[in-house]
């Protein structure tokens, strides 16, 4: 499994959570074309903004680069920001599914 992480400095919330909305808007419409396994945005009270997706390919995750480098790219036109990035390869992953295993008795 391929990872991109994008972390992001916002001067503060605010802007985080617009940023935060352009980009899990943009991104959502990404995950069919792109393969993508996961999107998972979260935003820190000290106006943080963490973006980590996953994708099953080395391909799949260049071609989504060149996308998502398009969409920072009208970001930087609106918001001031730090921003730092990286691939990599996951070694190892747990996320529980998130189901409900009740019966009831009727």
């Amino acid at each position: 499994m391929y990872a991109k992480i994008f972390n992001f400095k916002f001067n503060g919330v605010a802007e985080a959570k617009v940023a935060a909305s352009f980009i899990s808007d943009a991104f959502g419409k990404l995950i069919v074309a792109h393969n993508m396994r996961s999107l998972n945005i979260s935003i820190g009270k000290c106006g943080s903004l963490s973006i980590q997706t996953k994708f099953e390919t080395g391909d799949d995750l260049k071609l989504f680069e060149i996308k998502a480098n398009e969409i920072f790219t009208d970001l930087k036109q609106t918001f001031v920001y730090k921003e730092d990035t990286y691939a990599g390869v996951y070694i190892f992953n747990y996320e529980a599914e998130a189901i409900k295993a009740e019966v009831v008795a009727g």
